[in-house]
Formats: structure tokens, sequence, C-alpha cells
């Protein structure tokens, strides 16, 4: 968004420290504000830090709030730098844009431009509308990666999806016979519940919950805590309602299975998996199989911004060809399984080497004594 008012695009060296500093505090909430954006706020007078807050729950109080409460008095003629444009709507929580005039802050350095449309630039027109000073660009690429999946829900109408693959050198996901735990070692398990602690829901297909009977959900007790103790969704593909009933996914609630199946059909199915607390969404595609698109929109719909797939093959590939990964989550064992072992996606054969799919490698690191890969597939519709 371009600069209002007299304030230059360039921003000073300081500038760039109270922004990160904004950053760090937006971080906190990196596992509770959903469905909410990560904020964070800094309040400088006179080259002294006098205030900073972070929205940590969705429902309580704004960045803003917090540090203009920290700052009191001090707030009046001071800058603020915000990691998202001050809202200048109601929603559970007044305008921060009124919170920030009343307070009497001269100018406003916000990162991003916020991509809801209720806000979408509103904001900082409405602080200039009052004659503070506003700015907005400053290290706009860290904020926009610290909230991806909610800017992709308002601008895509879909999460941010990003598959999770523990695999060996060669490709391998599991032996033919299915066994699969443990091909990565503890560190790299526990990397993944970070993921899966930032993430709204867990995707897994029905083969996966028939084969390993698991459970995912974030076990560990100081990130579930991050997470107010609400678990993430688990949402399950399940087009032909195959998921037992008795299933251990089913028994930490806030499950939803995806399903194709007509419903004048499988009543005793359909009534002992909703007994059992699950929520059946019935969401077939052309070829009685679950929309994957429509089960984005539909995830989108109930405010969900960032997913984890955590499954086998055959919804991994799915998900690829239909152009849904964001993000590959690839953790590599130095271990070798063979060529008649499980692949990382089903997926038809290529007949030609133009048929590749490009992946841009984001980050690689060592976790433990796996290794940690981050990419994104090109060919994804980005945000």
């Amino acid at each position: 968004m371009a600069t209002m008012n007299t304030i230059s695009p360039e921003f000073s060296a300081s500038d760039y420290s109270y922004m990160s500093l904004a950053l760090r505090e937006a971080a906190r909430g990196l596992y509770g504000t959903s469905p909410n954006p990560r904020v964070g706020c800094v309040i400088v007078k006179d080259g002294e830090v006098v205030g900073y807050g972070a929205h940590l729950k969705a429902g309580e109080p704004h960045a803003e709030v917090h540090a203009l409460r920290m700052a009191g008095e001090r707030a009046a003629g001071a800058d603020a730098y915000v990691t998202l444009e001050p809202c200048s709507h109601f929603g559970k929580t007044p305008p921060c844009a009124d919170a920030l005039v009343n307070a009497g802050v001269k100018r406003v350095v916000a990162a991003m431009q916020d991509p809801n449309p209720l806000v979408a630039g509103n904001g900082l027109r409405r602080l200039a509308a009052q004659g503070i000073n506003v700015a907005s660009g400053l290290l706009e690429t860290e904020a926009r990666a610290l909230n991806i999946g909610f800017i992709s829900r308002m601008t895509r109408q879909r999460p941010w999806l990003r598959s999770k693959i523990a695999a060996s050198l060669d490709g391998k996901t599991g032996l033919q016979n299915g066994e699969s735990q443990w091909i990565t070692g503890p560190a790299a398990r526990q990397h993944v519940q970070q993921w899966r602690a930032r993430s709204c829901a867990v995707l897994t297909g029905v083969g996966t919950v028939l084969a390993d009977d698991p459970l995912l959900t974030v076990r560990d007790p100081g990130l579930l805590l991050a997470r107010h103790g609400v678990q993430p969704w688990r949402v399950i593909v399940d087009s032909h309602l195959r998921t037992d009933s008795t299933a251990t996914i089913l028994q930490a609630g806030r499950v939803l299975i995806a399903h194709a199946v007509d419903r004048s059909t499988a009543q005793g199915r359909k009534h002992a998996l909703q007994e059992a607390g699950a929520e059946l969404l019935f969401l077939p595609d052309a070829q009685g199989r679950v929309d994957l698109p429509g089960l984005m929109q539909v995830l989108a719909e109930r405010q969900v911004n960032e997913v984890i797939v955590e499954a086998g093959a055959t919804l991994n590939g799915s998900l690829l060809q239909a152009g849904l990964i964001d993000e590959l989550l690839l953790y590599y064992a130095p271990i070798l399984l063979g060529g008649q072992a499980r692949d990382m996606f089903a997926m038809p054969a290529l007949q030609s080497m133009q048929q590749k799919l490009q992946l841009q490698v984001l980050e690689t690191r060592q976790v433990g004594g796996d290794w940690f890969q981050r990419a994104e597939p090109l060919l994804a519709v980005q945000e």
C-alpha cells in the first residue's frame, strides 16, 4: 500500500528495529489467536519503548490495546508500530484505529494492510483523516509469513495447506506391509508438534485412520496451553464412510468426516459415527469421491486459517494434483527402505520430464538425526 500523508516510504534503522520488536510480540500469538491474525504492537516515545503488546486470543483485547494500556499517558505524541493495519470495524472488540486516535499517537507504521475486506485500508485511512501520519510496508514479507493462513482465507477463500511427510532418503514413507512407525526420530516428531499446534485443523485420509489408528492431537502440554487448551479440528477424508466409530481419533472430539456416501444409504454407520461425536459432511464430487476443493472452501467458511496434512500417498497425491498443497514439510531420515516400500505421493506415471513438478526449497536444516526441508510446489496457486 502506498504511504499516506507526509511520512516517507523509506524507513529508518530505528523503524526497522521497532517493527522487529512488534513482530516478535506478534509471534507470541502463533498458537492461540485463531481465527484472528497474529498481531503485535510497540509504542515508542522519544526513542524509548513505552508500551508493547500482542493479540493472544480471539475475543480478547488486540495488540494495540495492550500496548496503549502499558504506555498510558505517554502514548500521546508517540509512534505506534503495528504488524497489521489497525482494525476499523466493531467485532468482538472496538476498533483499534479509534483507540490509537483517542490515545493521541502522532504516527502509525503498519507492516502490511489488512486483507480482511472489512478493513482493507480503512483503518489507515481513518487514522490519516484524524491527522495522524501513517505508513505501511515495513517488514511486510515477515508480517505476511506470520499470517499466511489468515491472508489465504481472506484472499483465496481457502486455508493455507501444508503437507507433512516423514520419509527415508529414497522417498519412502513405510514398508509395503504398512509398517511406518517410526521413520524419523523424537526430535523430528516434536518439531511436527509445533506445526500441528499452529494449525487450525489436521487433515488425514481414512486409509491412515484404518492403518495407524492415530489421535492426531497436540500432545505437548506447553503447546496445548498456548492454544488455550483447544485441540485443532481433525478432518478425515472418507468417501465411503469406512471410519470405525471406535477409532482413537474420535476420542478427543472436534472431528469432521467429509464423505460422499448417499444420504439414503449407510444410515447405521452415520448414526454410529455421530453418536461417537463426529460431525459428518456430505461433499461428493462428480466421481463420487470427496470434493477436495469444496472441502477447502468449507473449512475457510468455518474460519480455518492453516491446515496440516498428515496422510498417506493417496490423499497427498490427490491434493497435489488438485493444486491444493501450498507447502511441503518433508522430514528425511538417514535410512533406505527400498523400491517396494510406499511412496510419498500416489500419482499417474509421467510421460515426459516436461510434466515434472518443480519445487522451491525455502528451508533446509537438521532436526535431531533427521533432515527437515520446507518447500513450495511452484505450480500451486499462491496467495
